[in-house]
């Protein structure tokens, strides 16, 4: 993947920053994008030959300013994703709107600034991060489930668009994987998730950034419209 540029969002910490490392091991120059410029910086100073752009996925004026600051991007890494969980019956149209601004709007608006430089060069991957619940559904997670649903559906549509500009657009599902985001569950919770992982382990962040290296690939050429479960089998 050496003459190909990745932007990630969210790539300051967690899945993010474990796709970067992983594609710029690979050979790939790799573009760090999320709001927290000083973890930015940080995490962008230990990837040898990457930069960093900051991004606020719930803001198009942003999302615009980011991509023209990056510049041309070969692959695509829509990762960046936020929750405000709560019970459908009393959760506020805010934190609706939120969710679903970030994690699904926000994602689309990425793919349009990069569709197409990517069609005129005909070569682009295009990844995006869904869940594992995004296919089986979470109760008090109805609006992060709907944005991760939603991935889905946007990946399938848009690889049967841009398919004959050789350009591939693929979704990875993580199951539960050992992040700061999931560090803050109660105790007995993840004793009880593991309980229904047939590989009886949480997934690591590098599991997530190794399926994601192999979608951006030439080897995955010939894959598009796909979603690629790594969840450890929870969910088959």
């Amino acid at each position: 993947m050496t003459n190909r540029t990745a932007l990630i969002t969210g790539a300051s910490r967690g899945i993010g920053l474990a796709c970067a490392q992983a594609l710029a091991a690979a050979g790939t120059r790799v573009i760090l994008a999320a709001r927290d410029e000083a973890k930015l910086a940080a995490a962008s100073a230990a990837i040898p030959g990457s930069s960093w752009v900051k991004i606020d996925m719930s803001s198009e004026e942003s999302i615009k300013q980011a991509f023209a600051k990056a510049g041309k991007v070969d692959i695509l890494v829509n990762n960046a994703a936020v929750t405000k969980d709560g019970l459908a019956l009393r959760m506020k149209k805010d934190d609706w709107d939120a969710v679903l601004s970030a994690n699904l709007t926000g994602a689309f608006l990425a793919i349009q600034q990069v569709m197409h430089p990517m069609m005129k060069e005909r070569w682009g991957r295009i990844i995006n991060i869904s869940s594992i619940v995004g296919e089986t559904g979470n109760p008090g997670q109805s609006n992060y489930v709907a944005s991760k649903a939603g991935l889905i559906g946007l990946t399938k549509s848009l690889a049967q668009e841009i398919a004959s500009r050789n350009i591939t657009v693929n979704a990875v599902a993580p199951g539960f994987v050992d992040t700061d985001m999931t560090a803050a569950l109660p105790e007995e919770l993840k004793q009880s998730m593991l309980a229904h992982i047939p590989l009886k382990r949480f997934g690591k962040p590098e599991d997530i950034a190794a399926a994601v290296k192999f979608l951006a690939s030439e080897e995955a050429g010939y894959i598009t419209g796909a979603v690629l479960n790594v969840n450890g089998g929870m969910y088959m």
